[in-house]
């Protein structure tokens, strides 16, 4: 499918917003980011997706989520925003399965912050279903029995299952880790640090904005 013409102008709007490092620098592929070796389709063909492998057990990914969700603020046109759990053993997988209740429910912003919260700094083990059943109701109105229900659902532990084949597609080694429209994988220790992920990925958005521009400029 041909993406319109509006990337055109987006493209001019993302050079507008990027950082000046990260219009001013050249990043370069193997140093400060990795090319996949295979790409991986995105969700959303007609825009430029960029994807946070994270999890709520990862004290990192807390830490950078204030800057992040400043960061997506100032996303232009035509990029997409999304997360995707990485699964390193049962418990990153039981709060996967955490995040795509929240997900189904409708009520990922409003346990988001509290979930990072809760293990981190409340010192709550949230492994236990009962106590995340208990967050959910606290941060979102989310009943227990409803809760129960679609955490154990068939559709959400295939989800779980699509988000661990997905981050083995990525290559996902740590994280917080940035994935550039299926093409491309940012990590804090490429970076330097994970804030410096960011100007990686508006370097690499903009790219991907003006070579799809280009593209449709050039169709007939």
């Amino acid at each position: 499918m041909l993406r319109s013409m509006k990337f055109i102008t987006t493209t001019l709007l993302a050079a507008l917003l990027l950082p000046a490092a990260a219009i001013a620098q050249e990043f370069v592929e193997g140093v400060h980011y990795q090319k996949l070796e295979v790409p991986v389709k995105t969700e959303s063909p007609d825009e430029v997706e960029v994807v946070e492998v994270f999890s709520y057990a990862c004290i990192h990914c807390k830490s950078f989520d204030p800057t992040l969700e400043v960061w997506r603020e100032a996303l232009p046109e035509g990029v997409e925003f999304r997360r995707v759990p990485a699964i390193f053993d049962q418990t990153w997988a039981l709060f996967a399965q955490a995040f795509y209740t929240a997900e189904v429910l409708g009520v990922t912003e409003k346990v988001h912050t509290p979930m990072f919260l809760a293990i981190h700094e409340q010192g709550v083990d949230l492994r236990d279903p009962t106590l995340l059943a208990a967050l959910f109701e606290q941060a979102a109105d989310v009943s227990p029995d409803e809760f129960t229900q679609v955490f154990n659902s068939f559709g959400v532990r295939s989800r779980v299952q699509q988000a661990d084949a997905r981050g083995r597609a990525y290559g996902i080694t740590g994280v917080p880790s940035l994935i550039v429209d299926g093409r491309y994988r940012v990590d804090g220790s490429m970076a330097g640090n994970n804030t410096n992920m960011l100007a990686v990925v508006d370097y690499l958005v903009a790219q991907r904005l003006a070579a799809e521009s280009a593209a449709d400029a050039s169709a007939p």
